[in-house]
């Protein structure tokens, strides 16, 4: 089920800076983000419920040590996904 994504403010400022600090990952980040719009439950994502103050979002995999949070939301009657933050999994946690 291919989904809408849209991205935060705080999103989009911290990709930025993520992708300052790894250039090389940014073809990494354009695959998982269309694989995350495609099937936000892909395995290959490794998506999973958060707990405790992120109860109501998820995480995938953005690479190594990386993570992209989001959380699920209505659009106009269709689900659609808002991308939160990317980080190292000790910066977004």
């Amino acid at each position: 089920m291919r989904r809408e994504l849209v991205q935060s403010s705080g999103f989009a400022r911290h990709l930025r800076r993520w992708l300052k600090k790894h250039p090389a990952a940014s073809s990494t980040v354009q695959v998982i983000i269309a694989a995350l719009s495609e099937d936000a439950f892909d395995p290959s994502l490794g998506t999973h419920k958060l707990k405790g103050k992120w109860a109501s979002y998820f995480a995938c995999w953005a690479g190594y040590n990386s993570r992209i949070i989001f959380e699920f939301f209505n659009n106009n009657g269709t689900e659609a996904i808002q991308l939160v933050t990317i980080g190292t999994h000790v910066d977004v946690y």
